[in-house]
């Protein structure tokens, strides 16, 4: 297990590549026990910022990796290195093939109605052997009789793999409610997974992704609901990256 950190606004982010990344998940799937994986971006953790209770959750997941070019950028103010910033658009190929060369199992949560059952079929039409074991959507009560129903059914399936996409704080804070009951060796939080494998969001061209630009053309594709995310948030994550720079942020 990797244990490079890199605390970034009282989040710690492991420094781990993508090929050290699925190589861990692996490790994770196989080994018997059971593993919280979550992401931290800025939209994250400008979250985790004002949400103590998010903060928590991800400071004891088993592994935090960094999932954007602002992260790095702020980890890099700090003096700390992040190698590189793996979205699920970026590893869900690779997790693929090891999965169709292991036989772990999958099964995707999230995401409108159909969406993952369609992102299921992609996915198994372009890894012959792949096992997606089940999928449900993401838009149903995560408190009442379906919920129970829903972690019912993942467990009769047993998945190696529960990639969960609810979008943030609610997929981490689901996780967090319910691991007990899931018995599943690793539930990863996954964001917009399904909508990307789909085509249903489309990816940045490859000049802005190696750029760190896809902020930038996710904004352009969606304006009305990522503005303030990006706009505000972005500027707003950098100005609370230099005052930890300074030393005037303290968390607990």
């Amino acid at each position: 297990m990797p244990r490079d950190l890199v605390q970034i606004l009282g989040v710690c982010v492991h420094s781990v590549t993508l090929r050290e990344l699925i190589q861990q998940i692996k490790r994770f799937a196989t080994s018997g026990d059971h593993y919280r994986v979550m992401y931290a971006n800025v939209h994250v953790l400008n979250i985790a910022y004002r949400d103590a209770e998010l903060r928590r959750i991800l400071n004891q997941a088993d592994l935090v990796y960094c999932d954007g070019a602002g992260v790095k950028l702020g980890a890099r103010i700090l003096g700390k290195h992040l190698p590189e910033r793996m979205t699920g658009a970026d590893w869900i190929h690779d997790l693929c093939r090891v999965c169709q060369e292991t036989g772990i199992t999958l099964y995707l949560l999230g995401g409108q109605p159909g969406i993952a059952a369609e992102a299921a079929r992609v996915l198994t039409a372009r890894y012959p052997g792949l096992r997606i074991v089940g999928t449900h959507h993401g838009h149903y009560d995560h408190n009442g009789p379906e919920n129970s129903a829903v972690i019912a059914e993942i467990n009769a399936l047993r998945p190696d793999i529960l990639l969960v996409g609810f979008g943030t704080p609610l997929q981490e804070k689901w996780i967090d409610r319910h691991m007990e009951r899931l018995q599943v060796p690793v539930v990863w939080a996954v964001g917009a997974l399904v909508d990307f494998v789909t085509g249903n969001k489309p990816r940045a061209p490859r000049w802005m992704l190696d750029h760190g630009l896809e902020w930038l053309y996710r904004l352009w594709t969606e304006p009305r609901r990522l503005w303030k995310r990006y706009i505000i948030g972005n500027p707003l994550f950098l100005w609370r990256v230099f005052m930890q720079r300074l030393g005037w942020l303290r968390f607990e």
